[in-house]
């Protein structure tokens, strides 16, 4: 059986390793100043923060249209018996019920849509280890059943540097952002079923990667392999300082360093990190 793995723009997995590993990526939408833009095509991370960075709206962000899935699976079908489609999280996006609804209507190749419960390149780890497993030639179980594996041990963690980006996109009360400001609160993100929620209120941002550093501590303690991924929002070298730090501090951690794209800046704004890590 042959499997072929798909997942959308914000898994934000370079385009030169998705050729490699051959992942398909459907894009998410990014809107601009009434310019709409198809994330990791039309517009990239850096283009994206300069252009947020001079205009005076908030971007809006829209999943991909339904034909999209369609017109990719059937293409795909041609070639493949399955495909393994997976997709940021169903609390945050309707992408993954688009995934859904396309794979109701594909003959030729039966899809697999996984929900992969959180973004970014935490939602990249599985798109990544189903696309080597399907090189391997292993069943769409047997992937499927790895990625679970994953999932059981995947943590996360994302600072948010400026509180306006929540509070104008209907995350945060204009009080609760005002507050946060006054005193310098960098608050702790994590998902939890499904949806992004607070994890804890931390004072300065110094101190929140602190926290975010102690949390990855109790696991890579424990001495098992791990991978792990810094997460910025056009914070390059910030990102590259602490990968230095934490690869000192933790031999056992596999550290990449990846990025907060259009979709997901959007609404956590520019300075944003983050930490994700799961077995290995």
């Amino acid at each position: 059986m042959k499997t072929v793995v798909v997942t959308d723009s914000t898994s934000y997995i370079p385009k030169h390793i998705r050729e490699i590993l051959n992942i398909h990526m459907i894009p998410l939408i990014v809107v601009i100043n009434g310019e709409t833009y198809r994330e990791e095509i039309d517009i990239s991370a850096n283009d994206f923060y300069e252009e947020v960075r001079n205009g005076q709206k908030l971007p809006t962000t829209t999943q991909p249209p339904i034909g999209e899935f369609e017109e990719l699976y059937n293409e795909l079908a041609k070639e493949y018996d399955a495909i393994i489609s997976i997709h940021l999280s169903s609390g945050i996006s309707g992408t993954y019920q688009g995934a859904v609804a396309a794979a109701d209507v594909i003959e030729g190749a039966k899809v697999y849509p996984y929900d992969s419960e959180i973004s970014c390149m935490a939602q990249g780890f599985y798109a990544l280890e189903a696309a080597i497993m399907a090189q391997e030639g292993k069943t769409p179980d047997e992937i499927l059943a790895r990625l679970d594996d994953l999932k059981a041990s995947m943590r996360a963690y994302f600072m948010v540097d400026d509180l306006s980006h929540l509070q104008r996109g209907g995350r945060l009360s204009s009080a609760q952002a005002l507050i946060g400001s006054l005193l310098n609160i960098k608050p702790l993100l994590h998902f939890v079923d499904k949806v992004i929620v607070p994890f804890e209120k931390i004072r300065t941002r110094k101190k929140a990667m602190k926290r975010i550093e102690e949390l990855l501590g109790e696991d890579a303690r424990k001495g098992e392999p791990l991978q792990a991924t810094i997460i910025h929002a056009n914070r390059v070298e910030d990102a590259a300082v602490w990968k230095n730090e934490l690869s000192a501090l933790y031999p056992n951690v596999e550290f990449t360093i990846s990025y907060f794209g259009p979709v997901i800046g959007t609404h956590l704004g520019e300075g944003a990190m983050g930490l994700c890590w799961t077995k290995k």
